[in-house]
This record gives C-alpha cells, sequence and structure tokens, in this order.
C-alpha cells in the first residue's frame, strides 16, 4: 500500500514539474514578443506600445485584477461605469509594464525557475534579468483558466505589483469619495499622460 502511494505521490509531483516547464516556456513566448517589440526600430513608438498593450491584454487577468485593485468601490458602481473603469484599467496596466519592460529591453534574461503553489493553484516562475551591475529576479504569478494561461501578478523586489497597485488606488479612490466614475476621469486623464510620455 505505501508503495502505490508512493508511486502516485511521484507521479503528482511529475505531472506538477511538467506543467511548470509548460508555463515557462509560455511567458518566454510572451516576453520575447514584448522584448522583440522594443528592439524592433522600424515600429515607430505609438505602434510599438500597441503591440506591447495588445499582448498585455491578452496575456494579463486583466478584469480580476481591476476589480481587485478597485475594492469597495467596484461594488456600488453601475455596469457601464465598471465597463470603463475595467478599460481604462487594462491600458493603465500596459503603459505600467510597458515601462518597466523598457528598462529591461536591452538586457539579457533567463526564466530561472518555477515552481508550482498547490494552495493558491498558481505557478510561480522567476525571470533573472542581468546587468553590468549585478541582476534582479521578477516573479510572474501565472493561473490557468479555460485551458489558457494568464499572468495574474508580478512581485519585483518583493513588492506585489497588485498590492501596490490596490493602495495606490485606494488612495486615490479615497479622494473622489469612492466614485468610481468621478476616477474614471481621473485614470483616464493620467493614462493620457503615461501614453504621451512612451509615445512621444
Amino acid at each position: 500500500m505505501k508503495f502505490y502511494l508512493f508511486i502516485f505521490i511521484f507521479i503528482i509531483s511529475i505531472s506538477k514539474n511538467l506543467y511548470s516547464d509548460e508555463t515557462s516556456d509560455w511567458l518566454k513566448r510572451e516576453i520575447d514578443i514584448i522584448l522583440e517589440a522594443y528592439k524592433n526600430q522600424s515600429l515607430s513608438n505609438e505602434n510599438r506600445f500597441l503591440i506591447i498593450e495588445n499582448t498585455i491584454n491578452n496575456n494579463f487577468a486583466g478584469t480580476g485584477i481591476a476589480k481587485f485593485v478597485a475594492g469597495a468601490a467596484w461594488k456600488s458602481s453601475d455596469k457601464n461605469t465598471k465597463k470603463i473603469y475595467i478599460d481604462n484599467f487594462k491600458r493603465h496596466l500596459a503603459l505600467n509594464i510597458a515601462s518597466l519592460m523598457q528598462g529591461y529591453s536591452d538586457q539579457k534574461y533567463e526564466l530561472r525557475k518555477s515552481k508550482y503553489d498547490n494552495k493558491n493553484q498558481v505557478t510561480l516562475v522567476d525571470m533573472e534579468i542581468f546587468s553590468e551591475t549585478g541582476s534582479v529576479v521578477i516573479t510572474w504569478r501565472v493561473k490557468e483558466s479555460k485551458d489558457r494561461f494568464f499572468v495574474i501578478d508580478l512581485i519585483v523586489a518583493d513588492i506585489s505589483l497588485v498590492v501596490t497597485k490596490r493602495s495606490e488606488f485606494n488612495s486615490m479612490l479615497k479622494k473622489v469619495d469612492n466614485d468610481l466614475s468621478k476616477f474614471n476621469e481621473v485614470l483616464t486623464e493620467q493614462n493620457q499622460i503615461s501614453y504621451n510620455k512612451i509615445t512621444k
């Protein structure tokens, strides 16, 4: 009996490792699309960002993250306001990730290791980026849903992007009395400023 239990645990362990490798392969392909866009000098800044934005929107769980960072303001808003907010948030997220990745676009990277977190049912993939002065590790949190992968968070220097955004948005929402409609106006203006900087 113990032998069969051992075999079962061993098989499960192997399948999780294979799953993690599959996640890493998928993630590498998507990261390379973003980095190649930066390296393609024939692209205008606007077209470059649109490629990056499309890649991020396709691979990040934007709607779920948007709901989480909006907190209580989400529940008290109407359907149309929520739709506008999700669109605004997705662009905001794309602008943030594009800005972050731009800083690493000329540097080499390796996906060091991946492990499956059984408790949260997510795969954690460590990406080490090398520079002349050393290296930095970014951890991608990836979840499978509907037979495909989605990035649900980025952790840089032990700081979660999603948790940071929730704190940042909560502060901004308090200034507009947790009115998501008013917050949309603020976010739209902020996005435009960031977009102008990236595409100029």
